[in-house]
């Protein structure tokens, strides 16, 4: 399983990536193979703020249905609508062309409460 080191982590199997003060978000490999073949995406509108840990979506397979939450507090600048018509490229890449939003991050400090990436490993038993 991948978990890339550049990236931090929630316990909710989330991802966040940091590019200055934008951070681009999804859900990770474990999540995405956890919950199997992935059906169908709800992603918010552009300019929703979220707080940290708030639902900004939900994620569809074919078992179970769950929520997505944001990692850190923010504004979302763009979500990814390819999603809506290829919700199973996160099953086949979820930390590229499977990402989920992108937030203009609000309280940068709450990403010391994140995982790193060995951190995460342990949390999942990789």
């Amino acid at each position: 399983m991948n978990f890339p080191d550049n990236l931090k982590y929630t316990k909710d199997h989330e991802w966040i990536l940091i590019e200055g003060d934008t951070g681009t978000v999804g859900i990770t490999d474990y999540a995405q193979g956890e919950l199997g073949d992935i059906v169908f995406v709800e992603l918010p509108e552009n300019g929703k703020v979220l707080g940290q840990g708030d639902s900004f979506g939900s994620i569809e397979a074919v078992k179970a249905v769950s929520d997505l939450y944001a990692p850190v507090s923010g504004s979302i600048i763009d979500s990814n609508k390819n999603l809506e018509k290829e919700a199973e490229v996160v099953n086949k890449d979820p930390y590229g062309n499977g990402w989920m939003i992108k937030l203009k991050m609000t309280k940068t400090e709450e990403l010391s409460s994140l995982l790193d990436a060995d951190s995460y490993r342990a949390l999942v038993g990789q």
